[in-house]
């Protein structure tokens, strides 16, 4: 029994809504939240390294890189929010802050101090506390409620230090723009701005004293001093961009470098300002655009429909980056934007595009290493899970609900609302070329041979064939939706699940349910099957992992408060994984065992949706709600799993239609004559050059010919000048060096003298130090003799002390236990002489009932019941006096053990008040009986 090794390789997507999401670690590499990890990606190597979050974090709410880039700080919304500060070389936690000056539940913004010695972090609603830190030692140094005072709805969105200055803050917001400074442990409101409270959506600093601020009416505020130094009206100037028919003329985010500042204006545009020649003011030099999406043919011009929520700029100035509210990277390249100031220019995408919306499909193939998404945003999605990249991408008019990858590569099913479509994956497009009618297909499968495939419709499972297209079987018995489906390995049999609480086994040939299990308090997910198809695993609403086997559940592991939301076990069949409601995987200790063991791996930021295992086993693909697909590296404890053909390889075939190769090769043949064409042309060209180029050869090497003649006289003189200059600096460095050793020789005597005085004061102090070090040793000496002496009265003092108390101890307890035993045997003899007393009593009535007997026949039985009592009394009783003496003679066996003497004497004691209280009854009950019998 082991559990699998999980290590995420590659997250695909971007958590947007997280404040400054996106911030540069050095040159090539950049940091940005995805999932509920923080991702470190190499944007040239298009690797990742990542800090997952905490154990209880409920998601991150805002980002930062520290100035000197070594650290970033993490905040994370939960019932007591937390900012983690990590060493991005290491990724190891440095720094983990949390206070109890804040109600809120997030923050909202942080920043790190100039010299990336402090941290300024701003809580949330209700109270928008603004808390100041020295994070090394994780101290709050001061705090304040950073809202406007004045609007009690007010917001705040950004803090941020100056740039010179540990000591000065800004914070900007909903009619929120003030500055604080800190002194003395407090945060101080300073600098007070002359202008109406506006909404201010960002702001960056330009200087030390000049300030930015966007605002939500397009309008741009250049602040110094308090003042407003320029003012750009962006909405004004014709430059805006339309949302469902509304403007839209939101400054939504600020990033300053050298030789000005970007911003974002609007939908997709950023434009470039840079500084005038008077150092003072700002020109628009540069507007650039989100490109128009080449792979939407629905709509091309969506893609610029997104909004900048973060910019970002290299440390050298090279580079800007941007992410969007859509989920979005875009970069651009600032050199190459300087080259045609005034011209558009267009971001460009950086690594891939991503899903926007909740993934709602997922599938591998088993001949190329391909992952195919969909999802609610109405786009399909082929990932090479290899390299990391997005090979195709296209969207449709509907939104499609799930995916199946043909095992070849070559084809896809996606189901639509109205259809479920069968397309062709080409070279650069996805072409539909069969239509089932399967409505709001939800599920749907290939199986591992790709010749049949399973479509669900509600709660009906319909098999395909894949080369006549003919309905082989409907598979009805459900009585809820299907959620999952899943093929054995032989592809003989199907295994469903539903939300009916039914986990059914088909038969793939005569479409027939072979085995069941229906749990109806249980509303199934997801399911999935042995190698042997012998044990189905299934997870529901019920928080249980579930193994069944013959129609029976063999184990049932709770997962305590969690909701498992999708189960996928390995093609080896040794390695089971479980995804949560909470987003994370669970790496299942296999096979079951009750209670089950597993190891928790942080990776999406909301429910995962499906999960797959590539065919080698090498890998693991989760999807979640937050829009991310995870490539997970799987390996079991043992390193054991299944083996690639290396020989054999990835299939390369990839399907191209003959209209397009027709078209490709006429484009080839005509781009042939144009090459031909140009060589020709080139040639003559080159030829003319040639000419042209001699001629000037000719002349230039005429002309160097007579510099290098006027040189060579120069270079003549000058050497004369050298050896001229050469002898007086060797006469000026003969005097120098004559001074210089009779300066040398005058300290030498000099100090020499120095030395013999201190040398006699040194002998003078080290006599009196010997002197004082054996006076010293002496007094010690004496000290120590007597403290031996002292403590050796005290030793024989208190030892005596100690024996005479040992004996008294001893006395007093024999004394005790003698009385406890005499007054335990008196009231032994008490006891038998009320026993003796009873019996006689029990005989006289005895005979009494005898003469009696024919006139109280109806009272015999309770007379019956009565002796049968008073018997068992008689032997409880005799049990007791036996248990009694055996106690009294234990009682003279261990008279030295007091404390077990005490204990013993206890429970005799609660034993004989219960015996009176059982004897007290039954006297009653006796006294009764002879009254009844005298009337």
């Amino acid at each position: 029994m082991s559990i699998a090794i999980v290590q995420a390789r590659h997250i695909f997507g971007l958590k947007s809504g997280v404040s400054g999401n996106v911030c540069f670690h050095d040159e090539q590499t950049i940091v940005y939240p995805a999932g509920s990890n923080c991702i470190i990606y190499n944007i040239d190597q298009k690797s990742q390294r990542f800090i997952p979050s905490t154990d209880k974090s409920e998601g991150m709410t805002a980002l930062a890189v520290s100035p000197n880039r070594r650290y970033v700080a993490i905040a994370e919304k939960g019932e007591k929010p937390t900012v983690t500060i990590y060493d991005l070389h290491s990724l190891r936690k440095k720094k983990a802050l949390s206070s109890n000056e804040m109600s809120s539940g997030e923050y909202v913004s942080v920043a790190f101090s100039p010299d990336s010695k402090y941290l300024v972090t701003q809580g949330g609603k209700p109270d928008w506390t603004l808390l100041y830190w020295t994070w090394e030692k994780s101290k709050v140094m001061a705090s304040v409620k950073s809202s406007n005072p004045q609007n009690p709805n007010s917001e705040v969105y950004q803090v941020s230090f100056n740039p010179q200055d540990n000591t000065q803050l800004c914070v900007s917001g909903n009619t929120v723009f003030r500055f604080f400074r800190y002194s003395e442990g407090n945060l101080k409101p300073f600098n007070f701005q002359k202008v109406e409270p506006q909404n201010y959506l960002c702001h960056a600093w330009v200087s030390d004293d000049r300030i930015l601020v966007g605002t939500d009416n397009g309008h741009l505020l250049l602040f110094e001093a308090g003042e407003v130094k320029q003012e750009f009206n962006l909405g004004h100037s014709g430059e805006r961009s339309t949302i469902d028919g509304e403007l839209d003329l939101q400054v939504t985010a600020l990033v300053t470098f050298s030789k000005g500042f970007a911003c974002a204006f609007g939908m997709g545009t950023v434009y470039m300002y840079e500084k005038t020649e008077d150092k003072d003011t700002y020109r628009k030099t540069r507007e650039i655009k989100i490109p128009p999406d080449p792979w939407n043919s629905q709509d091309p011009y969506l893609a610029q429909k997104q909004i900048f929520r973060c910019l970002a700029v290299s440390p050298s100035e090279e580079t800007m980056v941007g992410s969007t509210d859509q989920g979005q990277l875009y970069y651009l390249t600032l050199s190459g934007a300087e080259l045609g100031k005034g011209d558009q220019a267009n971001f460009e995408i950086l690594s891939q595009m991503f899903h926007t919306s909740p993934i709602t499909g997922l599938d591998v193939c088993i001949r190329k290493p391909l992952i195919a998404t969909c999802s609610t945003d109405h786009a399909v999605m082929i990932w090479n899970y290899e390299t990391c990249n997005l090979e195709l991408y296209k969207v449709f008019p509907e939104e499609a609900y799930s995916i199946a990858l043909h095992p070849s590569g070559l084809y896809i099913l996606v189901g639509f609302n109205d259809k479920l479509r069968l397309m062709n994956l080409l070279i650069d497009d996805i072409k539909p070329f069969k239509e089932f009618t399967v409505r709001g297909c939800r599920e749907c499968a290939f199986s591992n041979g790709g010749h049949l495939f399973a479509s669900v419709m509600g709660n009906v499972i319909q098999i395909y064939s894949t080369t006549t297209f003919e309905n082989v079987n409907n598979l009805k018995g459900h009585n809820g939706k299907v959620k999952a489906v899943v093929w054995s390995a032989d592809d003989s049999k199907l295994i469903s699940c539903g939300m009916d609480g039914a986990v059914y086994e088909w038969d793939t040939f005569t479409g027939k349910r072979t085995n069941e299990s229906v749990w109806k308090s249980c509303a199934y997910t997801s399911v999935t099957v042995t190698p042997d198809a012998k044990s189905t695993f299934a997870v529901g609403s019920d928080r249980t992992l579930k193994e069944i086997a013959d129609s029976q559940i063999l184990r049932e592991v709770p997962a305590g408060d969690m909701i498992l939301t999708v189960v996928a076990l390995s093609h080896s069949g040794r390695m089971l994984f479980a995804g949560t409601v909470k987003g994370t995987i669970w790496s299942m200790k296999y096979p079951l065992a009750v209670p089950g063991d597993w190891t928790e791996h942080h990776g999406h930021g909301a429910a995962v949706v499906k999960m797959k295992i590539t065919y080698d086993d090498q890998y693991l693909v989760s999807i979640g709600e937050d829009a991310s697909v995870i490539l997970w590296k799987i390996q079991d404890k043992e390193g054991r799993g299944l083996k690639r053909d290396k020989e054999i390889g990835w299939a390369e075939e990839i399907l191209v239609t003959k209209n397009d190769l027709e078209e490709k090769n006429s484009t080839l043949a005509d781009l042939n004559s144009r090459v031909e064409e140009l060589k020709m042309e080139n040639e003559y060209q080159l030829r003319l050059k040639d000419m042209t180029y001699n001629e000037k050869m000719k002349e230039l090497t005429e002309k160097f010919i007579q510099e290098m003649e006027s040189l060579k006289t120069k270079n003549q003189v000058l050497k004369t000048d050298k050896d001229r200059e050469e002898a007086k600096h060797e006469e000026d460095m003969a005097e120098l060096m004559e001074m210089h050793a009779k300066e040398l020789q005058d300290l030498e005597s000099a100090n020499n003298q120095k030395l013999m005085l201190e040398y006699e004061k040194f002998q003078e102090q080290q006599a009196k130090t010997l002197k004082i070090q054996e006076d010293y040793e002496k007094q010690l000496a004496e000290m120590e003799e007597s403290k031996e002496k002292a403590l050796e009265e005290l030793t024989v003092y208190y030892e005596t002390k100690l024996q005479e108390m040992k004996v008294k101890l001893e006395q007093r307890k024999l004394r005790e236990e003698k009385e406890a035993n005499l007054r335990l045997r008196g009231e032994t003899g008490i006891m038998r002489k009320k026993f003796t007393t009873l019996q006689k009593e029990i005989d006289d009535h005895k005979d009494e009932i005898k003469k009696l007997q024919a006139e109280s026949s109806k009272l015999n039985n309770v007379i019956r019941s009565l002796e049968k009592d008073i018997q068992g009394l008689k032997k409880e009783i005799q049990e007791r006096d036996d248990t009694i003496q055996d106690k009294e003679k234990r009682i003279y066996d261990l008279k030295k053990k007091n404390q077990e003497l005490e204990k013993f004497k206890f429970v005799l004691d609660y034993k004989i008040k219960e015996l009176k209280k059982q004897i007290e009854p039954r006297e009653m009950d006796i006294k009764n009986m002879k009254e009844q019998i005298q009337e």
